[in-house]
């Protein structure tokens, strides 16, 4: 049985940061591209980052600079580390397994994604 289980995120004030964790199981981590995406009141899943079992990452531009993905494939657990958080960054961040091991260009299509965690509430309060 797959599970991707979060921990993580919460309210900061703009500026702030946040970070968001997902622990998966039931699968080989390691072979899958990871990611992190949010959603908002009217809004469809945007992608925020994703990151291949061997590190290479990718972001959203709204993010480039200010978030992090990271993985650590022995504990089985992707990371999102937020800074200077903006009040558009409120959402509810989920994580991802895709169903390949490269991220590749489609990293953002949320149709790409076999597996998902049960999500976290991100606010950010201007």
């Amino acid at each position: 049985q797959v599970e991707l289980v979060q921990s993580g995120g919460g309210s900061v004030q703009a500026g702030g940061s946040l970070s968001v964790s997902c622990t998966a199981s039931g699968y080989i981590f390691g072979s899958k591209c990871m990611a992190w995406f949010r959603t908002a009141p009217g809004t469809e899943h945007e992608g925020v980052a994703a990151i291949t079992p061997d590190g290479v990452d990718y972001y959203d531009d709204s993010v480039k600079g200010r978030f992090t993905v990271s993985r650590d494939n022995a504990k089985n657990t992707i990371y999102l580390q937020m800074n200077s958080l903006k009040p558009e960054d409120t959402g509810r961040y989920y994580c991802a397994t895709k169903a390949t091991y490269p991220c590749s260009s489609s990293w953002g299509a949320p149709g790409a994604y076999i597996y998902w965690g049960q999500g976290t509430q991100v606010t950010v309060s201007s």
